[in-house]
């Protein structure tokens, strides 16, 4: 299946794909997807038998809002990219709090996960041209073989 010179990078591909791609490119996915499940897993360890359990936190009920506050924060990046910014504001903060509410983080496991995905939703620039290798890819209609792997070539 060959894809001509000027069409788009995505001419070949099967509709569903492409429809996922670009869904997935016009917001920070890997963020959101990384504060959702951080927070899922530090909700997960709650519910661990007594005797592995560390920390129930300061009150109960705290211990299951900041966790349940990550997995919103989680989804509104993923479908609201718009106001990612104070959304990962409050997921990073929000993981940084469970330490101290809900089993130290789960575990630390959670909080770090919750921190790095929140991190990557704040970074997240959208509107950003492909890079040049892609660009080189789709001009050549094929993708990267084994012998392409490596720093692109100067012109």
């Amino acid at each position: 299946m060959a894809v001509e010179p000027g069409a788009p990078a995505s001419a070949g591909a099967p509709a569903g794909r492409t429809g996922w791609r670009g869904w997935r490119g016009r917001r920070p996915f890997w963020g959101g997807l990384l504060v959702l499940l951080g927070g899922a897993e530090i909700l997960f360890t709650l519910r661990a038998p007594l005797p592995v359990v560390l920390h129930i936190g300061m009150q109960g009920l705290t211990g299951y809002l900041v966790p349940a506050l990550m997995v919103v924060c989680g989804a509104l990046i993923l479908f609201n990219p718009a106001q990612r910014l104070f959304y990962s504001v409050l997921a990073v903060l929000s993981s940084l709090a469970s330490w101290m509410t809900s089993n130290l983080g789960g575990f630390l496991f959670g909080m770090l996960i919750g921190v790095v995905g929140s991190c990557l939703a704040f970074g997240w620039l959208p509107d950003q041209p492909p890079r040049r290798r892609r660009l080189r890819r789709a001009a050549r209609g094929k993708t990267a073989g084994p012998a392409e792997v490596g720093p692109p070539a100067r012109a």
